[in-house]
């Protein structure tokens, strides 16, 4: 990607609340067309870089360019976005067609286009049948689809979600992730996204941005997040369970805790390690029965508890007297006092530094 791709532009941008800094010297690009996840725990600072980039805060230092044109002290309404919020902020008294149209006829667009955005924003959206109902008449779904259809009459090349499912249940959340995904393959807008709910991240972007403490910590694939940590943090953060972790030492090329010795030998090292160590694998990488005989290193476990999900099986054991979780075929048939058989592959591992807690 080059710089003429580049559809919103974040420069050195700081945002100070007195002395207390939420956004420090962060620099991001944002492609045309790109699904962009900010994700990360509350207080990161994912949602206040959204309200930044829609001109909702002041920034203390940067610059912001949507579409290349610095917009770092323009109204929100002169920004060229559309907003979409975890409350929905619908009018009451309004019917749905009311409230998609409402800025537009604030905004003095002509009747005709009105009618126009409106229509093709509730055919979008699969709302039609909707139109003349009030707020009150709808689902939490029916109207945070609502919500989103009146971002998009706006027509604008820039949308921002600021967790936008997290007030409805689990399976609507799911439909609707769904529907997000379809609906930014056929409007190829690009779209920012801030939750913290790492499976909407995941399924939904193109790329994700982890941040913690107000800097982002990754900006990458999904894959390569999950694949590649870049660091402890990150590593910890993504998947559920998370990535099994150990400290130990490694010692030629053999990763050692206790009486715990890991083969390391096909280990993709970025450099040399020096001190402590963390260890890392995640509980679907590491391979049981006679597999695991296969794999760089192999050694026998006890089960402590066994947590059937259906699709498949968690597995609390401990090595090195640390917690470890594997995740096993759901058709599993595991007790608690089992011994198995476990495999670790160290190209599925990821090393971290103790120091400063950077991929090795």
């Amino acid at each position: 990607m080059n710089a003429e791709n580049v559809s919103v532009s974040i420069k050195e941008l700081d945002l100070y609340f007195g002395s207390l800094g939420v956004l420090k010297n962060l620099n991001l690009d944002i492609y045309d067309g790109e699904f962009l996840v900010l994700l990360g725990s509350s207080g990161c600072g994912k949602s206040t870089l959204l309200n930044c980039i829609a001109g909702l805060l002041e920034i203390t230092d940067g610059q912001i360019f949507i579409k290349g044109q610095n917009v770092t002290w323009a109204e929100p309404s002169e920004r060229g976005i559309g907003m979409v919020f975890q409350s929905y902020a619908l009018y009451p008294q309004m019917t749905v067609e009311g409230n998609m149209s409402f800025g537009l006829k604030n905004a003095k667009v002509p009747k005709a286009q009105i009618k126009e955005r409106v229509d093709r924003a509730a055919e979008v959206l699969q709302i039609e049948p909707l139109m003349k109902r009030k707020p009150a008449a709808l689902s939490g779904g029916q109207r945070q689809r609502v919500a989103i259809g009146r971002a998009l009459v706006r027509d604008v090349d820039v949308f921002l979600f600021d967790e936008p499912l997290s007030n409805l249940d689990a399976k609507l959340r799911a439909d609707l992730r769904v529907e997000l995904k379809q609906l930014h393959h056929r409007l190829e807008n690009t779209m920012i996204y801030v939750t913290h709910d790492q499976v909407e991240a995941m399924t939904l972007a193109d790329r994700i941005a982890i941040m913690k403490d107000g800097i982002i910590q990754q900006l990458a694939s999904p894959s390569e997040i999950y694949a590649k940590p870049a660091n402890l943090y990150v590593a910890d953060f993504i998947g559920s369970p998370s990535m099994n972790l150990l400290k130990g030492r490694v010692e030629a090329n053999t990763f050692a805790l206790g009486d715990l010795s890991i083969n390391l030998d096909a280990y993709d090292f970025t450099r040399k390690p020096e001190g402590e160590t963390w260890f890392g694998i995640r509980p679907e990488h590491v391979v049981t029965g006679e597999a695991a005989h296969g794999c760089d290193t192999s050694l026998d476990v006890v089960v402590e508890v066994v947590d059937p999900l259906g699709s498949d099986t968690l597995v609390l054991t401990r090595l090195a007297g640390e917690k470890f979780w594997l995740r096993l075929d759901g058709q599993s048939s595991v007790t608690a006092g089992d011994r198995l058989r476990i495999g670790i592959s160290a190209k599925d591992a990821s090393l971290f530094d103790a120091n400063d807690e950077t991929r090795l």
